[in-house]
């Protein structure tokens, strides 16, 4: 049997589903029957003596609302006898559809011819919402169908968590959720703006696609795609502190899967990388990361306290070089690694109170982590983060002690995005911005602020501002390893420790992936005793 073969041709595993509308969000001039595209997706035109169909005069518009945030493309399904034309909007929010989105990794609006019979596909770009608009000298369109066409990954959902508090439980399948629709052909960043591999902003996602899915192809692949792009005399994504996260993505993907060929593969890069930024250390101890010294937006402009979470970033680095280099036999690299680590540790540069900075020296054990925790991290506990850097100050709680805490900010911070509307979580975020605001499903209303198009800065201002940002998936990954309290104690989980720490919570359950199958955990908390209930694999030993 012969197959079609296309020279150089590149496979593409994402599948496609067609989703339709669930409500009309608003309609205004002549449309008749918009009902008639909700419910259910038309995937041909047709034709026939009586068929159903949404008629949209000249100057006329709809706003179709499909409930979910997906990643896809717009489906039109036509039914009239005239060419006509029609324009466009893709939003994450109803407001943004209503404005000018940004036309960055993707166009987001453009008026497209509309063929008679036929079907229109149009985009591929992370939305909600669609409005539609007939220019006021264009013949009458006619749909048969609109379809959101879902492009993604068909993973199986493999990890779980559970307690009983659903906001909880809620956060973490939408951070899941998040950081799934950015699993394209690469690990995105955002998958409406940010369409691109930035190796520091994958670590969060990383630790979330280990903890869901259990998946190491793709993240292989994008760690590689960094790797083989990036010139030697460069830092990764021209980001010095970038490089540094490929190292530690590294070591999770070992230790988590296990995999020593591919460990194997990255030796030669491992030692270079490592060789360069062992160079990075003053005298006295302090980083001398060059370049663009990046942590994230909410540090960019204050070069102390970049320099104070850049000393932790560091010091966990050659930690986890220390690991891999022994791991590979190369005992000289890992005892400098080592001894960099330790020199590192006698420099704690002021936090200035920044949370993020606090956090790093607490995840490189720089700083004192019970007085940064009680001095930084407790003040306005939710106030002072980010999205992306909210995970590590996260991790940073844990390692303190906090875990209880930890969870307070992550039922407010992230669940402040579910409180208006969010079904992913957002390149960034702001408790203040809730004070006077509407919903991203909401249309605008008199007087109050527009959550999605009035706030945001540095490169996500506006309507600019992404609301399905992989890095802000770190909960999911958290929640896992945390308060479930399952991570590996050798590489691809051949040991494992299960030290749950529910904190205000009274039950908790879940399932962690693991080359040999399925970790489950059942835990409750009875009068002062806990009972616990753990099913391994039987490759698996528990220390």
């Amino acid at each position: 049997m012969k197959k079609l073969r296309y020279a150089n041709a590149v496979a593409d595993d994402r599948v496609r589903k067609m989703v339709p509308p669930v409500r009309i969000g608003r309609e205004l001039g002549g449309v008749t029957d918009s009902a008639a595209l909700t419910g259910e997706a038309h995937p041909q035109s047709l034709i026939h003596f009586d068929p159903r169909t949404c008629r949209m005069s000249p100057g006329s518009e709809l706003i179709l609302d499909f409930g979910i945030e997906l990643h896809g493309l717009l489906t039109l399904n036509t039914g009239g006898m005239k060419l006509s034309r029609m324009r466009v909007t893709f939003g994450e929010s109803v407001s943004e559809t209503l404005g000018e989105p940004t036309q960055d990794h993707a166009i987001h609006q453009e008026t497209l011819s509309v063929p008679t019979l036929g079907q229109v596909f149009f985009g591929e770009t992370a939305f909600r919402f669609i409005r539609l608009e007939v220019p006021a000298d264009a013949p009458e369109v006619i749909l048969t169908g609109v379809a959101a066409t879902a492009v993604y990954r068909d993973w199986e959902y493999r990890g779980a968590f559970e307690s009983d508090d659903a906001r909880l439980n809620r956060i973490w399948e939408v951070a899941a959720y998040t950081v799934h629709l950015n699993c394209q052909q690469y690990i995105y960043d955002g998958v409406k703006r940010d369409r691109l591999v930035w190796m520091g902003d994958l670590y969060p996602e990383v630790r979330t696609i280990l903890a869901v899915f259990g998946e190491s192809g793709l993240v292989a692949k994008s760690l590689d795609f960094v790797r083989d792009h990036t010139p030697e005399d460069k830092w990764m994504n021209n980001i010095s502190s970038y490089s540094c996260w490929w190292i530690i993505c590294q070591r999770d993907l070992y230790l988590y899967r296990g995999d020593y060929a591919y460990l194997k593969e990255q030796k030669n890069a491992l030692s270079k990388l490592l060789t360069r930024l062992l160079a990075c250390i003053g005298p006295d101890g302090s980083e001398e990361l060059t370049d663009w010294r990046f942590l994230d937006w909410s540090t960019a402009d204050d070069n102390e306290i970049r320099h104070a979470g850049l000393q932790g970033l560091l010091a966990w680095t050659f930690d986890c070089g220390a690991d891999l280099a022994s791991e590979l036999n190369d005992s000289r690299l890992a005892l400098r690694c080592r001894a960099a680590a330790a020199k590192l540790r006698k420099v704690a540069p002021d936090c200035g109170g920044n949370k993020i900075a606090a956090a790093m020296q607490i995840l490189g054990k720089v700083g004192d982590a019970a007085k940064l925790n009680a001095e930084i991290m407790r003040r306005d506990p939710d106030r002072g983060i980010s999205t992306f850097y909210g995970y590590f100050v996260l991790l940073a709680r844990a390692a303190a002690g906090d875990t209880a805490a930890a969870l307070d900010v992550i039922r407010s911070y992230w669940g402040g995005m579910l409180d208006f509307g969010a079904t992913t979580f957002w390149e960034d975020f702001d408790l203040d911005w809730t004070r006077n605001a509407f919903g991203i499903d909401s249309l605008p209303v008199a007087g109050k602020d527009d959550i999605h198009g009035d706030f945001g800065k540095h490169c996500y201002i506006g309507l600019r501002h992404s609301l399905c940002h992989g890095w802000a998936g770190g909960p999911a990954a958290f929640l896992t390893e945390k308060v479930l309290g399952i991570r590996p104690a050798a590489p691809g989980f051949a040991q494992v420790k299960i030290e749950p720490c529910l904190g205000n919570l009274n039950r908790v359950e879940g399932v962690q992936p693991t080359p040999f199958g399925d970790i489950e955990l059942s835990v409750r908390r009875i009068g002062n005793r806990e009972r616990r209930l753990v099913k391994l694999p039987k490759e698996i030993r528990e220390l």
